[in-house]
C-alpha cells in the first residue's frame, strides 16, 4: 500500500480549514490530519502526527505564521510550508521563502491551485 501524504492546517481561519479540506478531499493518497488556530498549537500537532505538508496562514493571534514557519525550518526542516495569505506582497513572500516556505498561495485560493501547490512541493523532495 502506497504511504500517504499527510497535510495539516495552521490557520485560524475555520473557513480556510474547510476551502484546504474541500480542495483536498478525494485526491488518492492525502490524508488531512487536522488543524491548529495558530502556530503555537500548530508546532505541537506537528511533533504529534508528523505532517509532509503544512498550510501556513500569515496572520494569526499567539503566533503569526512567519514566526512558525521559522521554528518550522528549526525544529522540522523535512516539513513542507505551503504559505496561505491574503496579503501577497512582495516583502512578505520573500521573507517567508528565506524561512523555508516552498509555496506561496493568495487568499481566496482555488482548489487547483492548491492541489499544484502540494504536489508541487512533494516534488521538489
Amino acid at each position: 500500500m502506497e504511504e500517504q501524504v499527510r497535510v495539516l492546517v495552521i490557520d485560524d481561519s475555520p473557513f480556510i480549514f474547510k476551502a484546504v479540506k474541500k480542495a483536498l478531499d478525494g485526491l488518492e493518497g492525502v490524508h488531512m490530519v487536522g488543524s491548529a488556530p495558530n502556530g503555537q498549537v500548530g508546532l505541537a500537532m506537528v511533533a504529534e502526527h508528523h505532517p509532509d505538508v503544512v498550510t501556513l496562514d500569515v496572520t494569526m493571534p499567539v503566533m503569526d505564521g512567519l514566526e512558525t514557519a521559522a521554528a518550522l525550518a528549526a525544529q522540522h526542516p523535512e516539513v513542507k510550508v505551503v504559505m496561505l495569505s491574503a496579503m501577497g506582497d512582495e516583502d512578505l513572500v520573500t521573507r517567508a521563502r528565506s524561512l523555508g516556505v516552498r509555496h506561496f498561495l493568495t487568499k481566496p485560493f482555488e482548489a487547483p491551485e492548491l492541489r499544484r501547490a502540494l504536489f508541487s512541493v512533494l516534488r521538489e523532495g
